[in-house]
């Protein structure tokens, strides 16, 4: 019977023992994080650059594709066929080139804003860890709070705590 009691009082106090929950606007969060203005600028910068090169590159075929087709017409239709299909090939080859390293471009930006994510989670894991939270919710678009009080925004101080960490 002593056990029964005891139970039920350390279960009324574990149920009357509130929860504290806050929550971090994400869209704020990671608008007002410095790293990820930086990364984002990083990949901007070698698309910027990479996009003039495919545009170098471009004009250079046009001008070769020019310079070929005033060569084909001295030439029988039988070599000029054969050397439009090495042309062509040639086309097909910068072309491809050109995809794959704009696709390798986005995997590692893509690749580094993931990490940056995962930094992020991380940070406010071990922020609600320190400081005794039993929940923090994400909050802004498609984020799960609809309505908070703004003593339990979080967003402000662990974005301080990650732009601080980023400086450093």
């Amino acid at each position: 019977m002593k056990k029964l009691v005891l139970a039920a009082i350390v279960l009324v106090m574990v149920s009357c023992q509130q929860e504290k929950i806050g929550f971090v606007d994400n869209v704020k969060l990671m608008e007002d994080y410095q790293e990820r203005s930086d990364v984002e600028a990083k990949y901007k910068t070698k698309l910027e650059t990479f996009g003039k090169k495919k545009d170098s590159i471009t004009q250079a075929f046009q001008l070769e594709a020019q310079a070929f087709q005033v060569k084909a017409q001295k030439m029988s239709q039988q070599k000029a066929q054969e050397e439009y299909g090495v042309f062509q090939q040639k086309g097909q080859f910068i072309g491809q080139q050109l995809q794959q390293e704009e696709q390798q471009l986005q995997i590692a930006g893509q690749t580094e804003m993931d990490s940056l994510v995962n930094k992020v989670k991380d940070e406010i894991k071990a922020y609600g860890k320190a400081n005794a939270y039993s929940y923090i919710l994400g909050g802004g678009d498609g984020g799960s709070v609809l309505y908070g009080k703004e003593a339990n925004d979080l967003t402000e101080e662990i974005t301080k705590i990650l732009n601080d960490k980023y400086k450093k």
